[in-house]
C-alpha cells in the first residue's frame, strides 16, 4: 500500500515549509536516503531525504507553502494506484488543506481527485474569464486562512514568489475566496511601477520581507527584551597578526584570519570561564560542555550564524578550514540546519569595514556575545614611553540573567590575555 510523503518538521517552531523543487519525478525509483525534495524554512533551504524506498507514484504539492504533517507525495510500488491523491477546490490547489488532529496535525482532508498541474493556467484563466462575463469586477472577499496559512494555489503561490507579491495583502476570487493566478496578476498589474534609474528623490521601493529577514526581526526583537549590559577592553594585535601571517605562510593551502584566532581564544576561554558558556532558561542555566563559536554572517539571504564545534578541541588550522567550510556554505545559502544549531557563544567581526568600535545583539539564547572592530595603529604608552601599537577594540554584550558583571569582565580580561599572548591559548 503506498505510503504518505509528509512535510517534515525541521526545527523545533517550524510550523510550515516551502516545497522548491522535486529531485525526482512521478514514476522515479526512489532509495531509502536519497535527497528527494528542498525545502525552504525561515532559516535555511536545504534536501530532505526519502524516509522509505519505492516508487514515487504521484505527487500532491509541485511547489508552494504547506503546514508541517501535511502530505505531499506517495511512495509505493511501482504500477500502484493511490485512491488518495487529492487536489483540494476547483483552483487546482494540490493537497488537501491541513486540519489539525492531535499534537502533531498530521491527519489531513481530501475532496477532489488530482488533476495534471499543467492544466493548471488553462483552468484558473478559463474561470476568470468567466468571472469576467458575469460581472464586471470580481466580487473579491478577504483570502481565508486555515491556521495561519493563507489559501492560494499552487499557481498563484509561484507567481506571487517570483515576482515579489505578498499574498496576505490579496483578495481571492476563487471559490471560498481562494486567491488564484489573477488575482496575483491583476494586483501586480495595479501596482505602482518602481521607480526608474533617475527618478527624481523621494519615491520608495517596497521590498516584500523574507522568511529569514522575518526571522531576523523576530529573533533580535526577542534579543532586545533581555537585560544585557556591556563591557569593552582595547587588545595589543602584534602577536596576534605574528601569528596569521606566520600560519599563512606555513600552510598556504588553509587561509586562517584573525576571526579564527579569535574563535579559537575565545573557546579555551570559556572553557576556563564556564559561567559565561551557558543558556539561560525560565527555570535554569544550561551550562555547556562544549564550546560551539557561532560566526555572525552577512549572507545574501540576510544574517545567519553558521556554528564550529567543539572548538576548544581544534588546532587553529582545523578552526580555519571549519570556519571556512560553514562561511562558504552560509554566503551560497547551502546551510543546513545543523550548521545553525548548538551555539554556545557568537563573534561578529566588522573590522573588515572598517569599523572601529560597535554593540552586538545577543544571539538568544546565549548568554554573550563579542563584537570586533578594525586592527588600528594607535598611540599608546609603553613602560613610560610613547609607542604606536596595532590595536584592537572588542565589546561583549551579556545577557545580566545569566551571568554577573564580575564573571564578564573576569573572561574578557582572560580572552584580552589570550589575544595578546596566543601562546597561552593555543
Amino acid at each position: 500500500m503506498a505510503t504518505e510523503v509528509k512535510l517534515p518538521r525541521l526545527g523545533q517552531g517550524m510550523e510550515a515549509g516551502t516545497i522548491v523543487k522535486w529531485l525526482k519525478a512521478e514514476g522515479d525509483k526512489v532509495e531509502k536516503g536519497e535527497p528527494l525534495f528542498e525545502i525552504d524554512t525561515d532559516k535555511v533551504t536545504q534536501e530532505v531525504e526519502a524516509d522509505f524506498s519505492g516508487t514515487l507514484l504521484k505527487i500532491a504539492l509541485e511547489s508552494g507553502e504547506a503546514p508541517v504533517g501535511e502530505t505531499i507525495a506517495w511512495i509505493g510500488d511501482e504500477g500502484e494506484q493511490v485512491a488518495d491523491a487529492t487536489k483540494k477546490g476547483d483552483d487546482g490547489e494540490q493537497a488537501a488543506d491541513a486540519t489539525k488532529e492531535g499534537d502533531d496535525g498530521a491527519a489531513r482532508s481530501a475532496e477532489k481527485p488530482a488533476e495534471a498541474p499543467a492544466r493548471e493556467r488553462d483552468r484558473e484563466e478559463g474561470r476568470d474569464a468567466a468571472a469576467a462575463a458575469a460581472e464586471s469586477q470580481p466580487q473579491k472577499v478577504a483570502a481565508p486562512q486555515n491556521g495561519g496559512r493563507i489559501k492560494a494555489s499552487p499557481l498563484a503561490r509561484r507567481i506571487a514568489r517570483e515576482r515579489g507579491i505578498d499574498l496576505a495583502r490579496l483578495s481571492g476570487t476563487g471559490p471560498d475566496g481562494r486567491i488564484v493566478a489573477g488575482d496575483v496578476e491583476r494586483a501586480e498589474a495595479a501596482a505602482p511601477a518602481k521607480a526608474p534609474a533617475g527618478a527624481p528623490p523621494g519615491e520608495v521601493e517596497s521590498v516584500p520581507l523574507t522568511s529569514i529577514r522575518k526571522t531576523i526581526a523576530r529573533r533580535l526583537t526577542d534579543a532586545w527584551q533581555a537585560p544585557v549590559f556591556q563591557l569593552t577592553v582595547s587588545a595589543d594585535m602584534e602577536r596576534a597578526d605574528r601569528l596569521v601571517a606566520r600560519s599563512r605562510e606555513l600552510d598556504p593551502d588553509v587561509r586562517v584570519t584573525v576571526t579564527d584566532v579569535l574563535a579559537k581564544i575565545s573557546a579555551q576561554a570559556l572553557m576556563r570561564h564556564r559561567d559565561v558558556n551557558v543558556a539561560f532558561t525560565e527555570d535554569a542555566l544550561l551550562k555547556h560542555p562544549t564550546a560551539n563559536i557561532g560566526i555572525a554572517v552577512a549572507a545574501p539571504q540576510g544574517l545567519v550564524v553558521p556554528v564550529v564545534r567543539s572548538v576548544e578541541r581544534l588546532s587553529l588550522a582545523e578552526t580555519a578550514t571549519a570556519r571556512g567550510e560553514v562561511v562558504g556554505r552560509a554566503r551560497e545559502g547551502k546551510l543546513q540546519r545543523d550548521d545553525l544549531e548548538g551555539g554556545t557563544f557568537t563573534i561578529s567581526n566588522l573590522g573588515m569595514y572598517g569599523i572601529e568600535q560597535f554593540v552586538a545583539v545577543l544571539n538568544p539564547p546565549q548568554a554573550a556575545i563579542l563584537a570586533v572592530g578594525a586592527t588600528e595603529e594607535r598611540v599608546v604608552a609603553r613602560d613610560g614611553e610613547i609607542a604606536v601599537r596595532p590595536t584592537m577594540t572588542m565589546t561583549l554584550t551579556v545577557d545580566h540573567r545569566a551571568v554577573d558583571g564580575a564573571a564578564a569582565a573576569d573572561f574578557l580580561r582572560t580572552l584580552k590575555t589570550f589575544l595578546e599572548d596566543p601562546a597561552l591559548a593555543l
